[in-house]
């Protein structure tokens, strides 16, 4: 039987921090995933890179003023935190706000990490001071995406293994955390049948034998529940959000399952805060799928006029880009299963952003080449494919071309040309006046005070039915599955909690299957670039405190 002191359960970016961590400190360390080395990285890889920063160099370069006091105001109206089992993930939080507002930044140039100048504005909330939202921009996009922010570890990790002080076990899928006199002292599961599968799609689980490995130290770090559906429904928060959508898109390939959740409790482990979730409501089919279900998300500017699938205008907080969990619940209430997005041809090459780091070549290619096309006449090439091949995307000159074909797309006629005209003009007559009390267009003029978007992200505010801006292009939004905000109830020395609130002996977890830390310590809301962070973060601690 392979023995080590500690093995690591998740090859994603949690796992691979944390193991690295361990084997610098002189511990021998075994990493071990259900998927093949092409995985090596996991949900990470395909991830927009975005990094939450507190007063950075490139905010500061942007004009933008921040503090540790207001980072921490943000993040607090926006957890919500009102739970007694809230101790931890609120611990967590304010661990979380000191490393990003100090070291974080540090440790990762360190690493040769460096960050797109421009600071994007995402979850801008919409509310009050006090609630839900950023105040400022804080949204880090690091030079080469999700790979950039992977490579330092995932090299790393390849670097120790060459050198026989890591040892990597790809395809070995756990099914039970192994105990001895109470205390976790390895895993046992199926070793799976290989299968040379692209990165993302959904592999074999043919079985091909079985393994046991020992160690006084397990971490768990193996995700959310993100690609199954199934257990997202089951654990969808209805009181507060409604009835789940009959028909969702998933951001995340399908062995972001959810297995280890349930696998941990047997052995006493409690998971914590499992209604609390985030996924997104501008989702689009891909046109060209890796994973089941395989769904895009669009980072919108504010411009876009946005109605639910019955055509009616949704009310602030719901506008582009500000309060993701509030466009949810207001769909719910609506019942409304898929929205629509409708614009013009100006606000789709300036205001439309895809998530992924596939989807942004010349970022993820540290291409200026490339990048410096996003200021010319047409969208950016990856937009522009889903123009023309997205099943959701529909592109016509005049808005009685544009209605009948959104009721296509749709399947159905809910959509009444007269009820969204009326709508439209009546936000194109604000448009127009120098006075306004349509709060989207306040927030668009708003959002051209900041630099940043008067540069790249928001289009210079116009009538949507000016043919001059033209075509018209409508897109139908899904809800798309994404990130889990509970899960693994931990202190801040990573080590899980029974329901008696004692450590587990020998088990730790770190990453989005410890809700990102603590069980959850982003509360009911993200600020968004929290979710790599968390995983830094987390496993970071991990890593030095296992069996400390």
């Amino acid at each position: 039987m392979e023995r080590y002191d500690v093995i690591v359960v998740g090859a994603g970016l949690a796992g691979l921090v944390a193991a690295t961590e361990a084997v610098e400190r002189g511990l021998s360390v075994c990493v071990v995933d259900q998927e093949g080395e092409q995985n090596l990285g996991g949900q990470a890889f395909w991830s927009l890179g975005g990094l939450f920063f507190i007063d950075s160099p490139e905010q500061r370069l942007m004009r933008v003023r921040d503090s540790l006091d207001l980072a921490r105001q943000d993040w607090f109206g926006s957890a919500g935190f009102d739970r007694s089992e809230d101790h931890w993930p609120q611990r967590w939080a304010e661990a979380y706000l000191n490393f990003a507002a100090g070291e974080k930044r540090e440790w990762l140039h360190r690493f040769g990490m460096r960050w797109f100048p421009v600071v994007g504005w995402a979850e801008r909330g919409g509310a009050l001071a006090h609630g839900h939202g950023n105040s400022v921009p804080r949204f880090h996009v690091t030079w080469g995406t999700g790979p950039g922010v992977l490579a330092p570890f995932a090299e790393k990790a390849k670097t120790m293994a060459a050198s026989g002080r890591l040892t990597l076990r790809f395809r070995h899928r756990v099914d039970r955390l192994d105990i001895t006199d109470g205390r976790v002292t390895g895993i046992s599961g199926a070793v799976l049948a290989t299968d040379p599968v692209q990165r993302g799609q959904q592999s074999s689980r043919e079985v091909a034998g079985d393994f046991t490995i020992a160690a006084p130290a397990v971490i768990v770090s193996s995700g959310g529940i993100g690609g199954n559906q199934e257990l997202v429904r089951r654990n969808w928060p209805v009181e507060r959000l409604g009835t789940p959508p009959a028909g969702m898109v998933c951001g995340v390939p399908a062995h972001v399952d959810g297995r280890m959740l349930a696998i941990t409790e047997m052995v006493g482990g409690t998971v914590i805060n499992r209604d609390r979730m985030w996924h997104y409501t501008e989702g689009v089919k891909n046109h060209d799928p890796i994973w089941p279900d395989h769904g895009i998300r669009i980072l919108p500017g504010p411009s876009s006029f946005w109605c639910d699938a019955h055509g009616n205008r949704l009310s602030a907080p719901a506008m582009p880009g500000f309060d993701t969990l509030g466009t949810l619940k207001m769909l719910g209430e609506r019942g409304s299963g898929h929205s629509w997005f409708i614009l013009t041809k100006a606000i789709i090459k300036k205001e439309f952003a895809l998530s992924g780091s596939e989807q942004n070549p010349d970022l993820t290619g540290k291409n200026m080449r490339l990048l410096l096309k996003r200021l010319g006449k047409e969208p950016p090439g990856p937009v522009k494919a889903f123009m023309e091949r997205g099943e959701d995307f529909a592109v016509r000159d005049t808005l009685e071309e544009l209605v009948p074909a959104m009721n296509a797309i749709s399947g159905d006629d809910r959509l009444d040309i007269g009820h969204i005209r009326h709508q439209i003009e009546a936000r194109d007559r604000e448009i127009e006046n120098g006075f306004c009390k349509d709060v989207q267009v306040t927030a668009i003029h708003g959002a051209r005070r900041y630099l940043g978007d008067r540069l790249m992200r928001t289009a210079r505010p116009h009538r949507l039915l000016d043919p001059a801006m033209g075509p018209l292009i409508a897109v139908r939004l899904h809800v798309l599955t994404r990130k889990t905000l509970g899960g693994l109830h931990t202190d801040l020395e990573a080590r899980v909690l029974d329901a008696a609130g004692a450590p587990v002996p020998g088990l730790y977890a770190a990453g989005e299957v410890a809700g990102f830390g603590g069980g959850g310590m982003h509360g009911y809301n993200a600020l968004e670039g929290t979710f790599l962070g968390g995983c830094l973060f987390s496993g970071r601690v991990a890593g030095r405190k296992v069996l400390a």
